[in-house]
């Protein structure tokens, strides 16, 4: 039996391993040509010291103190040298991947779907046979290479990969070098390139309530995430808030209700800021957060929107004088020509 091993460098890259059955993590990694930080493999020296962010494990009781004190492991760090894992781990690498002799991983794939879901929002499909071998952590992001420039733009995964099919939220932007190829020239079939995955911002375990804030086409990371939580179930309760600037701004709601359907425990509602709009639910994120979903601090926080909306939220948790278990945000600003 296998398991996943998810790295996560200092400098965003995220690379995906095979554990075999017993093997410890360091030995795997390096197998497949990882060189994370190792001197001893003895459990003595600690160059392999790495924090674990999810899944099970075994470290043994090889090791020595000096190399990793017991108020260590019990926050979670680990020796590499000495890590069976007992599941799917992610494993946190203090040092970049360049150090690891890796880098991010590039893949060609082709478009199968795009749809302009509103004047402000685009879905894009590509598919490809090496995206078969493509694996990400649900909330993370890629590197869309824009047909016919240089240039890239960063959009985080709105699906998971299904038979080498991957999916995007994708914001629309006037003058945009993304945005004017997708709704003026691009149709099923054109060549597409993208290199990642990347990004710390992804579900963890669920270990507590879960509170959700999206904002705009920030809904694309959670759509990837209510995918993973649907397929493995979760015994807490999950709330996603879906605020948008204007009522044409909302989409994927059919989505969301499906989830709501499958997911036993997960709610979710939708507002819309501007004074104009006919939503029966107006006004910013902020103001629809009720203390249930916060439960008292005991929640993992997760948000995803343009810059003003991350600090809006954060000054609203302080002057609520509750501090989340553990608040996880990815901010984005549009990009332009």
């Amino acid at each position: 039996m296998t398991h996943s091993i998810a790295f996560n460098f200092e400098d965003g890259v995220t690379r995906f391993i095979d554990a075999n059955a017993g093997e410890t993590v360091a030995d795997a990694a390096y197998r497949q040509g990882i060189n994370i930080p190792l001197d001893c493999r003895d459990g003595a020296c600690g160059t392999c010291k790495c924090f674990a962010e999810a899944g099970s494990y075994d470290l043994g009781d090889e090791y020595i103190e000096d190399a990793l004190s017991p108020e260590e492991a019990g926050q979670g760090y680990v020796l590499t040298c000495q890590m069976r894992a007992k599941s799917d781990c992610v494993v946190r690498v203090p040092v970049s991947s360049d150090v690891c002799r890796t880098s991010q991983a590039s893949y060609d794939a082709t478009i199968s779907a795009v749809r302009q879901l509103s004047d402000s929002t685009i879905a894009l499909s590509i598919k490809g046979e090496s995206l078969s071998k493509l694996a990400f952590l649900p909330g993370q992001y890629v590197n869309l290479g824009i047909p016919g420039s240089e240039q890239t733009r960063a959009y985080s995964f709105s699906s998971l990969q299904r038979d080498g099919e991957v999916s995007f939220l994708i914001r629309n932007v006037p003058g945009g070098l993304m945005s004017s190829f997708l709704t003026g020239m691009a149709k099923a079939g054109d060549s597409m390139s993208l290199a990642g995955p990347l990004g710390s911002f992804y579900l963890r375990d669920i270990r507590r309530p879960l509170l959700l804030l999206a904002g705009g086409t920030g809904l694309a990371p959670f759509t990837a995430m209510l995918e993973k939580i649907a397929e493995q179930g979760s015994e807490h309760p999950l709330h996603l808030i879906y605020g948008v600037t204007h009522d044409f701004d909302l989409v994927e709601l059919d989505r969301l209700e499906a989830f709501a359907t499958r997911i036993p425990n997960f709610t979710y509602s939708a507002c819309v800021a501007s004074p104009d709009s006919q939503h029966p639910r107006k006004g910013y994120v902020t103001q629809h957060i009720e203390p249930k979903h916060l439960n008292d601090g005991d929640v993992d926080l997760y948000l995803c929107g343009p810059p003003p909306m991350v600090e809006a939220v954060s000054q609203f948790i302080r002057e609520q004088g509750i501090a989340p278990a553990n608040f996880y945000y990815e901010k984005f600003a549009a990009s332009a020509a």
